[in-house]
C-alpha cells in the first residue's frame, strides 16, 4: 500500500467587507448571522465607534449590548467574555478594536459556541482574519496558541477608522504583514505544516507573496496619508495586505522562525510595550540572517523598513548585542517545542540564533549611515 500523499489546507474567513464607512453596514451584516449578538470593545474605541455601532445595530433590528476589554488576551478575560456570553444568550460575539480584543473574542466565542465576528479599527496585526488566537499572561508574554475549527463569519474594516487612528498602527502592521512571505517562502521550501493543519497551498503562498509585493508598492505613500487621517488608494492597498492578505497568508502559507523570535522576545520586559508588528519585524531581518539570505536582499529589507518606521536593531527594542543572557532566554523560548521556527527548512540552535540576533545591530547600523538615515533610538519599556 502505498503511503497517503500530504494534505494541503486553505481556510479563510467567511466574508472580508472593507471600505470608508463600511461600520455603517455592520448591523445589516450581523443580522444575517445572529440576532443577539455581544460586543466586546475597550472604552477608548467604544467611544470612537459608538454611535456609529449603536445606529447600525438599532437600523437593523438589533439590540446594542457591549462589554468592556482590558490590555492583553489572557486566559481569564477569554473566560470572563465566554460567561458573559453565555448570560446575555448572545449567538454572535464580536470583537471590535485591536488584535487583543479581536484574538480574546474569537476564543470565547469558541468556548461559548457562537458565531463570531472581527471589526478591526486599527490595521496593526493579521488577527482579524484567523481561525486562531495568541493568548498572553498578564504581564504580556507570550503563552500559547488557540486553534479553532473555522474562521471569523463575518470580518468588517472601516478604512476611515484606520485612517483615523495614530499611523503607528498602520506601520506596526506592515511589519506584521511583511513576515508573511518571508515565512510562507521558508514553510514552501520545508514542505511543514502551516497553522490551517495541513502543508501550504500555491493559493496560500501566492497571497503571501501577493503580501509582500503590495506592501513594497504602496506602505509608505499609505504610512504618508494615514498621518494626515486621508483615505487614499494606497491606505486602502495596504490595510487589505495587513489584513486579509497576510491573516489568510500566515495561516494558510504558514509561519517560520519570524514570528518564533516575536514569542520569544515577550520573555524580554525591556520590550514590552512595542506592537506586535515591530517585533515581528526583528523576527523578520533575523530570519534573513539565519537563511545566510544575499546581503542586498537583507540591505533593502533594512532601508525600506527604516523609512516606513519600522525598528530593525536591538536598541529600537530595548536590547542590546551585549545582553546575552536576556537574548539566550528569548531563543529558547522561540526554539520551544511547538514554536514554528521548527517549520524552518533547517534546524537552528540557541547559539545560532544568539548570534543571529546579536548580529542585526551592527549590519542595521551600517546600511542606515550609508544611506544617510537616522540612528536608532533606544526604546524604553513602560
Amino acid at each position: 500500500m502505498s503511503a497517503q500523499s500530504p494534505v494541503r489546507t486553505f481556510i479563510s474567513p467567511s466574508r472580508y467587507s472593507q471600505g470608508r464607512g463600511a461600520l455603517a453596514s455592520l448591523g445589516t451584516q450581523l443580522a444575517a448571522i445572529g440576532n443577539t449578538p455581544l460586543l466586546v470593545a475597550d472604552d477608548d474605541v467604544w467611544g470612537l465607534v459608538e454611535g456609529a455601532v449603536q445606529g447600525s445595530l438599532e437600523g437593523a433590528g438589533l439590540p446594542v449590548t457591549r462589554d468592556p476589554f482590558g490590555v492583553y488576551a489572557t486566559a481569564a478575560a477569554v473566560d470572563r467574555i465566554a460567561e458573559r456570553i453565555r448570560e446575555t444568550g448572545s449567538d454572535v460575539v464580536v470583537g471590535v478594536g485591536g488584535g487583543s480584543t479581536i484574538d480574546a473574542v474569537k476564543a470565547a466565542g469558541h468556548l461559548a459556541g457562537v458565531r463570531w465576528v472581527s471589526v478591526p479599527t486599527i490595521a496593526s496585526t493579521d488577527a482579524p482574519c484567523s481561525a486562531l488566537s495568541v493568548i498572553y499572561t498578564e504581564e504580556g508574554a507570550f503563552e500559547e496558541y488557540r486553534f479553532f475549527p473555522h474562521n471569523p463569519d463575518l470580518v468588517l474594516v472601516d478604512t476611515q477608522l484606520v485612517a483615523n487612528a495614530p499611523a503607528r498602527f498602520l506601520v506596526a502592521g506592515v511589519g506584521d504583514a511583511l513576515a508573511t512571505w518571508i515565512e510562507a517562502r521558508a514553510v514552501a521550501e520545508a514542505r511543514s505544516t502551516t497553522m490551517a493543519g495541513g502543508q501550504p497551498t500555491t493559493t496560500g503562498t501566492a497571497l503571501a507573496k501577493l503580501c509582500w509585493d503590495v506592501l513594497w508598492e504602496y506602505a509608505l505613500p499609505a504610512v504618508w496619508a494615514v498621518r494626515d487621517h486621508l483615505v487614499t488608494p494606497a491606505v486602502d492597498k495596504v490595510v487589505e495586505a495587513n489584513t486579509l492578505l497576510s491573516g489568510v497568508g500566515f495561516e494558510s502559507g504558514g509561519l517560520a522562525a519570524a514570528h518564533a523570535i516575536h514569542n520569544g522576545l515577550t520573555a524580554a520586559p525591556q520590550t514590552h510595550g512595542l506592537m506586535h508588528g515591530q517585533k515581528v519585524n526583528i523576527g523578520s531581518v533575523t530570519q534573513l540572517m539565519l537563511e545566510g539570505a544575499p546581503t542586498a536582499d537583507i540591505t533593502d529589507f533594512v532601508l525600506f523598513t527604516t523609512r516606513v518606521g519600522l525598528p530593525n536593531t536591538l536598541t529600537e527594542i530595548g536590547l542590546s548585542p551585549d545582553d546575552v543572557d536576556d537574548l539566550t532566554r528569548v531563543a529558547e523560548l522561540a526554539l520551544a517545542e511547538g514554536e514554528t521556527i521548527h517549520a524552518m527548512p533547517f534546524t537552528i540552535t540557541v547559539p545560532e540564533l544568539v548570534d543571529a540576533l546579536r548580529s542585526i545591530e551592527s549590519f542595521s547600523r551600517e546600511v542606515r549611515a550609508a544611506a544617510g538615515l537616522p540612528e536608532p533610538v533606544p526604546h524604553r519599556a513602560h
